[in-house]
């Protein structure tokens, strides 16, 4: 764990998070931190192309199928306990599951490293686990709104085929989905022209964003309050739930320690930049202060301080116990 906390990628965090709650006036461009979103997935696309061109069908099949899985089953759940336990009403509900059954980007590039900063081997085909599991969910919650809570008369309703359509036009699916096909009809000749470029300066960049990051999350801790002890709790110790029965299915699925760990922190993850984008068209009515804050300020941190570690001796357990 202390070599995690440890890493420039954390701490950089750490001092984002610090910064903001003294009030710093530190502040990137919002053209900056566009800049390094693209990168980072641009990056992710590429190698994770590259490394699917080398797997075959039968070591992808199974884990593609258990990630599907994960996130059409995790949002059905968090509304069910988001609507009884949480006693939220059905746009906040579906909010909530919209993001916690998607994936952050962040949190597996943050992953990726902590992985191969401790020399821990993992499948190279994992980054299109990340692209499978982004957009199910999202229009799964969306549509539990729309089936719990129907239109009323002479009210307009953007359809599901519209934010399909969004979220697929997006810039993360564009670029995830779209470097990722590249990277794999490229393959290793394609990938070691532009590995300068988008391997070496990946820890960096990652860096520069889990910085920006902090200062965000920091700025968010003071929305705490409006969610509540309940959503407090749900965005801690759920996620952690999630990454067990992620670690064990993908266990269950051939992965190895570290891709059934990176497939656990998937479904542990809450998405905070497809699904946020997603539900202000789709779900106008639910409260950001809910969904951004448990996402961003409680379930993102918890999983770049904490959770990496964790869910790597958890699977250590599950895999060799």
């Amino acid at each position: 764990m202390l070599t995690s906390i440890l890493s420039p990628m954390v701490l950089a965090f750490l001092l984002g998070i610090i910064a903001s709650r003294l009030k710093s006036d530190l502040k990137f461009p919002d053209s900056l931190y566009q800049s390094l979103t693209i990168y980072l997935l641009i990056a992710i696309g590429l190698k994770g192309g590259y490394k699917l061109s080398l797997a075959t069908c039968s070591e992808v099949c199974q884990p593609a199928l258990v990630a599907i899985g994960l996130c059409c089953t995790i949002p059905l759940w968090t509304y069910w306990l988001m609507r009884k336990a949480g006693k939220f009403d059905v746009p906040n509900a579906a909010a909530l599951a919209a993001h916690y059954g998607s994936v952050s980007a962040v949190t597996f590039s943050t992953a990726l490293v902590f992985h191969e900063s401790l020399s821990i081997s993992f499948e190279g085909f994992m980054p299109s686990m990340l692209a499978m599991m982004e957009i199910p969910a999202i229009l799964i919650g969306i549509s539990l709104a729309r089936i719990n809570a129907p239109v009323s008369e002479g009210s307009e309703q953007i359809s599901l085929k519209e934010v399909a359509r969004e979220l697929l036009a997006g810039k993360s699916s564009i670029l995830l989905l779209g470097f990722l096909i590249i990277g794999f009809c490229a393959g290793k000749t394609g990938w070691e022209q532009v590995a300068p470029l988008f391997d070496v300066p990946f820890k960096g960049v990652l860096t520069l964003f889990l910085l920006e990051a902090g200062l965000v999350a920091g700025r968010k801790l003071s929305d705490l309050k409006k969610g509540g002890l309940f959503l407090v709790g749900f965005g801690i110790f759920f996620p952690i739930l999630h990454a067990i029965a992620g670690i064990y299915l993908g266990h269950l699925a051939g992965l190895s320690l570290g891709g059934a760990t990176i497939l656990g922190v998937l479904a542990a993850s809450a998405s905070y930049i497809a699904a946020p984008a997603a539900c202000r068209v789709a779900l106008p009515e639910a409260n950001p202060s809910y969904y951004l804050t448990s996402a961003l300020a409680i379930t993102f941190p918890f999983n770049i301080l904490i959770g990496l570690p964790l869910y790597h001796e958890i699977a250590r357990l599950i895999i060799y116990i």
